[in-house]
């Protein structure tokens, strides 16, 4: 093998007829429902699915080209002709991709897509990870099924433990972590013009990220167009956010008071005027490099962390007794603000307010969110529940 290709470009390494899929033992023998002949096409139909979803996109598409560089580069088998076996050998190449030059990354290196060094895997994958991997390629080869391509699962023979979800989301800020997070916002220095403007759309992304609850996906793609107001059945006038969220769902984010002011307070710094107009195509925050763009994921990220680092590092001149606190805070990713968000809404509104602002399918997914019933339930235990040891 010299070299490894993404998936669009995989057919320019020409493999034979017989690893192509196209007499796959695995086809099946009834009418598909798509016009894919091969492996190769059949993994492009079933990732055309998720176009409108950059962030799921990316993650199938990588497993998927994964499984089919193995298939045709290193085990000689086209993906039609997997069997179980064969996929156990697959999970098992996961946890040690040899021969590491020829499919992992160099140390350190972040290559893009194109670059003829490019490798598809970073390194050895966890345990989690390989499971990960496992449950999307079950769900491939279930759509490759379903879609007449393919006449079985291979998978579908996995032991598969029946785990249940974790009962609460642990990767939240308590409300004395995230009034330390605001706190690092506010004291951002805004001497400088430079340091004025980024201080606004820190605070701005982070009012995004907390009072919106908005995913990282729907900031980027959203524009200022999609903020409306319109008049209740009451006579109040409110205004809304109207997103396209996770599987092109469209939901409307209420925007409160203390949003609309946070946005106001931005459009200003920016020297626009303090509401939005109709049509306006700009996006809801903005890069300060260059041209009207929005500003990237990786951007987003990075902000997120470096204030969560900074919260840290402030805790901890305070004292020994915040190492613990920092310790948390410093783990905080940008998907923690939306699980910080619903766990604190909460606790103060109606669980369906909850499923609505978030955009979740039924309350089963946003009752994760309800720490004050684990809480009450602990301080009930430790008051009633004594085994009562005596002291040596």
């Amino acid at each position: 093998m010299n070299q490894l290709f993404p998936i669009e470009n995989l057919l320019e390494l020409m493999p034979p007829s017989e690893l192509s899929g196209a007499t796959g033992r695995n086809r099946s023998s009834g009418k598909a429902q798509i016009t894919a002949d091969d492996d190769h096409s059949a993994l492009l139909a079933w990732l055309a699915r998720y176009a409108n979803s950059p962030t799921t996109l990316a993650s199938y598409r990588k497993e998927a080209e994964r499984l089919l560089m193995w298939c045709v580069l290193q085990h000689g088998t086209a993906l039609s002709d997997l069997t179980h076996e064969d996929l156990l050998v697959y999970q098992h190449f996961l946890s040690d991709p040899q021969p590491a030059h020829q499919w992992v990354m160099p140390p350190g290196r972040k290559l893009p897509r194109s670059s003829p060094h490019w490798r598809p895997f970073a390194g050895s994958l966890s345990p989690a990870s390989q499971r990960q991997a496992m449950s999307i390629l079950n769900a491939m080869f279930s759509w490759l099924v379903e879609a007449g391509y393919l006449a079985g699962n291979p998978l579908a023979l996995s032991r598969r433990p029946q785990r249940s979800a974790a009962p609460r989301v642990t990767r939240f800020l308590p409300i004395q972590h995230w009034e330390a997070v605001k706190a690092t916002i506010e004291a951002m220095p805004a001497t400088t013009v430079r340091e004025a403007a980024h201080a606004a759309r820190v605070r701005w992304l982070f009012s995004l990220l907390y009072i919106g609850a908005m995913r990282v996906s729907e900031i980027c793609d959203t524009k200022i167009s999609g903020f409306f107001m319109r008049r209740g059945h009451d006579g109040a006038e409110r205004w809304w956010l109207e997103i396209v969220g996770k599987g092109n769902k469209v939901r409307l984010v209420p925007v409160t008071a203390e949003l609309l002011t946070e946005l106001m307070r931005y459009r200003r710094q920016l020297g626009l005027n303090p509401l939005p107009k109709g049509g306006e195509d700009m996006p809801l925050v903005l890069s300060m490099i260059g041209p009207q763009k929005p500003l990237a994921r990786s951007a987003i990220h990075e902000i997120v962390k470096g204030i969560m680092r900074l919260t840290a590092k402030r805790l901890r001149i305070q004292g020994a007794e915040f190492e613990m606190a920092a310790a948390h805070i410093e783990h905080a990713s940008t998907h923690w603000l939306r699980h910080t968000a619903g766990s604190h809404l909460s606790e103060r509104a109606d669980l369906k307010v909850v499923r609505d602002n978030l955009g979740h399918a039924n309350l089963s997914t946003t009752s994760i969110y309800l720490h004050t019933e684990d809480d009450a339930r602990h301080a009930a235990t430790e008051l009633a529940h004594r085994a009562g040891w005596r002291s040596p």
